[in-house]
């Protein structure tokens, strides 16, 4: 009877587990999780300055850049490319960029900031926040490092699920065991 309790404790915390891990997981900040990777630099900018747009890991030789507040750019293979920021952008306003990789697509955002542009080009605003949004290679939640290289997908449903079950087994172990203990000091 123990053990029936125990397994059905152990199935609870599993249930639990698989329905909250994906809640957990999902939002990894601003940017979408894709194959290819992808940045804005800076995060943000005063209207009219220039931002710096970076892809890798796209296998087409272009990936197209497109927002409602500059125009489209097409990177070549790999290679950083441009934009300017529109001069009537909103202060304060987060804009989408989607970046497209053979028809896969990424977003993140771009916050403008209120600043003087200092009539600059090459993306020196006097308002670069240093942080680029997006992250080299893409990022992979729950994985606790940034993966690298082509095998690296992060972890997978099969991955998540076998955690999930070891972790329920472990837990309803512990509970048999410490039940037995007990009751072998009774």
């Amino acid at each position: 009877m123990r053990v029936i309790r125990a397994a059905s404790a152990a199935l609870l915390g599993a249930v639990a587990v698989v329905t909250v891990a994906p809640l957990a997981t999902a939002d990894e900040g601003d940017q979408d999780i894709t194959s290819f990777g992808f940045s804005v630099t800076p995060a943000t900018i005063a209207p009219g300055g220039t931002v710096t747009l970076t892809s890798d890991g796209c296998e087409v030789p272009s990936v197209t850049v497109t927002s409602t507040v500059f125009e489209t750019v097409t990177l070549a293979e790999g290679r950083p490319g441009t934009a300017t920021v529109d001069l009537d952008a909103k202060v304060g306003t987060q804009y989408e960029i989607t970046f497209d990789c053979k028809g896969e697509r990424g977003t993140t955002r771009l916050t403008i900031a209120q600043g003087d542009t200092g009539g600059s080009t090459g993306g020196d605003t006097g308002h670069d926040t240093g942080t680029p949004t997006g992250a080299h290679k893409g990022v992979k939640a729950g994985y606790g490092t940034a993966a690298s290289g082509a095998d690296a997908d992060g972890l997978g449903a099969t991955e998540l699920v076998t955690g999930v079950l070891l972790i329920a087994g472990a837990l309803g172990a512990a509970v048999v065991l410490t039940r037995r203990h007990a009751d072998g000091r009774a």
